[in-house]
């Protein structure tokens, strides 16, 4: 059933992410894509989005970085609306937006948030001193230097979410950012995510079944509508019998 009031994950200072009664849907389909959707999620939670192919997912996402608009209700980001609050928040995408073979080293890409600032008129001095704490937060810094192109799928993701963290986000929004890696860094990727989760708030799409049994603060199933669940109640019997029920 759809969540029909805030469900509070974390008691803390006002919520971070607010929809309120929201629904959309695309021009070139008949049945909305998401229906009477409201949850809050509060300060440093940190949240797995799960879900059907087609369920919802990765629109939700774009309504929460204000590429979409919803049809009706309201979203707000930290109190006010998506599109405003973009400085705020930090993205890392499910594929990566670099070409392949492009000429451009790891620190480079990292600093490419920077540049994104400066676009939006909102730069800060020291980015060369934030992508070098960063990518020593991420222990990527001995990539520094080190093609993008050359990396490996788990070292791509790590750089890619230093990229997302030099803008200093209060939120961080992820799209599979497990996929198509091996074990280890998996759990090494979830790791990272947790640690952050301790000073923004964590917004992930996955898959990624141990993901989704991790440290985390809840669970939204997303299949045109979106139910909370406690992180207790995500068992694989359980997520198999979300993923079967008929919409």
């Amino acid at each position: 059933m759809a969540a029909k009031r805030c469900c509070h994950v974390h008691d803390l200072a006002g919520p971070k992410v607010s929809f309120k009664e929201v629904a959309f849907r695309y021009p070139t389909r008949i049945e909305p894509v998401l229906s009477d959707v409201s949850f809050c999620v509060e300060e440093r939670s940190h949240i797995c989005v799960i879900g059907p192919n087609g369920g919802g997912k990765t629109t939700l996402l774009k309504l929460m970085l204000g590429l979409l608009s919803p049809d009706q209700g309201t979203i707000e980001l930290f109190g006010i609306p998506p599109h405003r609050a973009c400085r705020h928040v930090g993205y890392v995408p499910q594929h990566s937006v670099i070409r392949p073979g492009f000429p451009i080293t790891v620190r480079e890409v990292v600093l490419t948030g920077c540049v994104e600032q400066h676009r939006f008129g909102w730069h800060k001095k020291g980015c060369g001193e934030s992508a070098d704490q960063i990518m020593e937060e991420l222990e990527i810094a001995g990539l520094a230097g080190r093609p993008f192109s050359r990396l490996s799928g788990g070292e791509r993701q790590r750089v890619l979410i230093a990229r997302a963290l030099i803008s200093g986000p209060l939120l961080l929004l992820l799209d599979e950012p497990t996929a198509n890696i091996d074990p280890k860094v998996q759990q090494q990727v979830r790791e990272t995510l947790n640690r952050l989760s301790s000073r923004m708030t964590v917004i992930t799409v996955s898959h990624d079944l141990d993901y989704i049994s991790g440290e985390l603060d809840g669970v939204f199933f997303v299949n045109r509508s979106v139910r909370l669940l406690q992180p207790g109640e995500v068992t694989s019997d359980a997520v198999w019998e979300l993923f079967t029920q008929r919409k």
